[in-house]
C-alpha cells in the first residue's frame, strides 16, 4: 500500500515537471518568433513612412536613373545643337577653282579705288570658302595683296549651290601722285587650292592699281554696310 502510494506520488511529480518543461519550451519558442517578426515590420513600413523612394531618387538609384538619363540626353542634344553648324562646316569640302566663278565689279564712282570680287558656287553641292582671295595684279609685283584682318567673318563661309560670297578689294588711294599701273586682268587663287583663276578687270579700259597700296578683305556672305571699308 505504501509502495503503491509512493509510486503514484512519484508519477505525479514527474508529470508536473514535464508539464513545466513543455510550458517553458513553448514560451521560449514564442519569444524567438516574435523577436524575428519585429524587424520585418519596420522594413515593410519603411518606404511609406520615411520617404525612402524620395531618397532613392535623390541618390540616383532606380527611381532617379531615368531622370538623370533624360537630363543627360537633353544636355547632349543641347551641346550638339550648339556645335552642329561648326561640325557641318568642317565636314564641307573646301571650294576650289573648279567649284566657283570669280568676277570683278567696280564699287562706287570715280576715282575708282575699290572693286568687289564675287565668287559664285557653280556646282550642285556645297563648298566652304576659307580665308581671303590671294590676288596678284601685276607681273612685276609677285607678292599677294595684303588682307585686312577686321573684315574676317566670325563664322565659316559655306556656299550652297548657286550661292555667292564677296570680297572688297582696294586698288589705290585715288591720288594723282601714286604709282598706278593699268590692269586689264589679274590672278586670283583660293585658299587651299593651287589653281590660278584669271579674272577680267571691270570697265573697257581696265583698272588702275598701286600694288603698294592695294588691300583685300576676307570672303564674306555679304558686303556688310561699311564694316569692310578700308
Amino acid at each position: 500500500m505504501n509502495a503503491s502510494r509512493h509510486r503514484s506520488m512519484l508519477l505525479a511529480v514527474t508529470g508536473t515537471a514535464l508539464a513545466l518543461s513543455l510550458t517553458a519550451c513553448q514560451d521560449a519558442s514564442g519569444t524567438k518568433s516574435s523577436s524575428k517578426a519585429a524587424p520585418s515590420a519596420p522594413a515593410a513600413s519603411s518606404p511609406a513612412a520615411t520617404g525612402t523612394s524620395g531618397v532613392t531618387d535623390a541618390t540616383g538609384s532606380a527611381g532617379s536613373t531615368g531622370s538623370k538619363a533624360s537630363a543627360g540626353s537633353t544636355d547632349t542634344s543641347a551641346g550638339s545643337s550648339g556645335t552642329t553648324g561648326k561640325q557641318a562646316a568642317a565636314s564641307t569640302p573646301v571650294c576650289t577653282a573648279a567649284d566657283v566663278r570669280v568676277t570683278a565689279a567696280r564699287q562706287d564712282g570715280p576715282p575708282y579705288t575699290h572693286i568687289v570680287l564675287t565668287a559664285k558656287n557653280t556646282t550642285r553641292h556645297s563648298c566652304r570658302l576659307t580665308g581671303f582671295p590671294h590676288i596678284q595684279f601685276v607681273e612685276s609685283h609677285k607678292q599677294d595683296v595684303a588682307a585686312v584682318a577686321k573684315s574676317k567673318p566670325t563664322a565659316p563661309v559655306v556656299l550652297t549651290a548657286g550661292a555667292p560670297a564677296y570680297a572688297l578689294v582696294k586698288l589705290s588711294n585715288g591720288g594723282v601722285d601714286e604709282n598706278n599701273e593699268p590692269v586689264s586682268a589679274f590672278s586670283v587663287m583660293l585658299e587651299g587650292d593651287s589653281e590660278v583663276i584669271t579674272v577680267a578687270a571691270p570697265g573697257s579700259e581696265g583698272i588702275a592699281v598701286d600694288p603698294e597700296k592695294a588691300l583685300t578683305g576676307y570672303w564674306t556672305p555679304e558686303l556688310r554696310n561699311g564694316a569692310d571699308d578700308f
